[in-house]
């Protein structure tokens, strides 16, 4: 079942919290909630952020309907009040974010939403749920692309993604990340991720012979033909009929562009087997695809074997995020207004990873002027301005005599305004624009932070007067 408004896909304690909210007076209170995620999944170097263009959706959208004040009335302990606010509801909050495609890094703002407190409660688990969820898959994708060494990926995963909403979206994602096209015919629709596919075991079975389903598929779609080799033998059956295939029916037609397909056993043997008889059969163009339970590893491990592959075909390791399927963006308070003064707020806990970066905050992102690499992001309170003409000496938090000075050096903000005063002023990219844009962001990463075994730590630091903010409040236990 599928709402255009999905105002209640909601966590119920965010409706308790704004009906307490409202009934103490604390409605309209400013409050700064910050989205930010602690650990990068798989143990990488850095992270992408995706799914801000379904948050702008869903806050353009987010309304109350007369059912949904039913089913709260239902409750029987939401205050009347609160129901007729809810009727008139509508978003009048600010809210900054990194574009979809940057590359991201732990304990740094990647979305700060600033609104009166019962907007900013309400707003939390979508937005959470969307920016978990195609930052998850982005990741992945861009793993597996980077595994690929240039080769095309393709995104398979639509049969075994976990319900239809992450089919969809995680596609698009996918095509964030890296991913060249997708099996997923909606997402294609909705998205313009170039949708694509041939035939599965049960085309070829269908016919009397292997031969037969072949040639009936290349005769109907000669400019979309690529075989599936293994359902009987590959190397006595499957590759000759294509090969026998290509030749009497797209070669004669002036066709060079086909391609077979393997989805099991050896695949390092079985393409270099494969690439042999294709050369030999004179059909270098020929390209060769592999799917079957892939990932970056796998990916990585087959190149290496000196495999005979074009394209890969990835599928529930890529839309599942099997390996680490769990993102773990939080939405945490780190200020509040009261009397026109921005108060800074922190969640102090034993456990220091869950230790918030308080206060109303900026994000600059430095680059190495030399090199165009980026070297460090700094956290600043809202407030301060960093300029490239002067010196910026960063530090580790945790040691604070270890500093290290930057002179020679590029700035860019990376929060930039999405809404301003519950309206939208981002102009939205396409989709082949935050694909680029994504690629071009990774290219200013070192090759170090993006290996995928010990990468090597980017440096996230924090401002000294955010620094000196934090340790006051650690201080004041408040």
């Amino acid at each position: 079942m599928s709402y255009k408004n999905k105002a209640m896909l909601c966590d119920y304690y965010e409706f308790t919290m704004g009906n307490g909210y409202f009934k103490k007076g604390l409605a309209d209170r400013i409050s700064y909630f910050d989205v930010f995620f602690r650990k990068v999944p798989d143990g990488g170097g850095f992270a992408i952020a995706a799914g801000l263009e379904q948050v702008i959706d869903y806050i353009e959208n987010l309304h109350f309907d007369e059912s949904d004040i039913e089913y709260f009335r239902s409750k029987q302990i939401f205050d009347d009040g609160f129901l007729d606010y809810l009727k008139n509801f509508r978003f009048t909050g600010d809210i900054y974010a990194v574009p979809e495609g940057t590359p991201i890094f732990p304990d740094e703002p990647i979305l700060t939403i600033k609104a009166p407190a019962i907007e900013a409660q309400i707003l939390e688990t979508y937005i959470l749920l969307a920016i978990n969820h195609q930052s998850l898959i982005a990741t992945k994708a861009a793993r597996i692309c980077r595994a690929a060494q240039g080769r095309a990926v393709l995104e398979f995963g639509a049969r075994r993604a976990q319900g239809e909403s992450a089919a969809v979206v995680g596609a698009r994602a996918a095509y964030i990340g890296g991913c060249a096209g997708t099996s997923n015919v909606l997402t294609d629709k909705l998205f313009g991720v170039k949708a694509g596919g041939t035939i599965a075991h049960s085309w070829i079975q269908m016919f009397d012979s292997e031969y037969e389903a072949f040639k009936a598929y290349c005769e109907l779609y000669p400019t979309n033909a690529t075989l599936l080799v293994d359902t009987y033998n590959t190397l006595k059956s499957g590759i000759p009929n294509a090969i026998r295939v290509f030749k009497e029916v797209l070669i004669p037609k002036g066709i060079n562009d086909f391609g077979i397909r393997l989805d099991s056993g050896d695949i390092t043997y079985l393409t270099k087997q494969a690439r042999k008889m294709l050369d030999e059969a004179g059909l270098p163009q020929c390209k060769i695809v592999v799917s079957n339970a892939l990932d970056e590893y796998l990916i990585e491990d087959l190149i290496s074997q000196g495999a005979q592959i074009d394209t890969f075909g990835v599928g529930e390791r890529l839309i599942t995020a099997r390996s680490e399927p769990v993102f773990g963006s939080v939405y945490k308070l780190v200020a509040i207004e009261k009397n026109g003064e921005i108060i800074p707020k922190i969640k102090i806990s034993e456990n220091v990873s869950k230790i918030t970066n308080p206060h109303y905050k900026k994000v600059y992102r430095i680059y190495d002027r030399a090199t165009g690499k980026a070297v460090a992001d700094q956290l600043c309170i809202h407030d301060e301005v960093l300029s490239e003409g002067e010196p910026i000496v960063l530090f580790d938090p945790n040691a604070i005599w270890k500093k290290k000075t930057v002179t020679d050096f590029t700035l860019r903000e990376l929060l930039v305004p999405i809404f301003k005063d519950g309206k939208c002023v981002y102009n939205k990219p396409s989709l082949d624009e935050i694909r680029s844009y994504c690629e071009e962001q990774c290219d200013t990463l070192w090759d170090e932070v993006k290996r995928f075994e010990n990468p090597h730590k980017y440096y996230v630091d924090l401002s000294y007067k955010l620094w000196e903010t934090k340790r006051e409040l650690l201080l004041s236990g408040k």
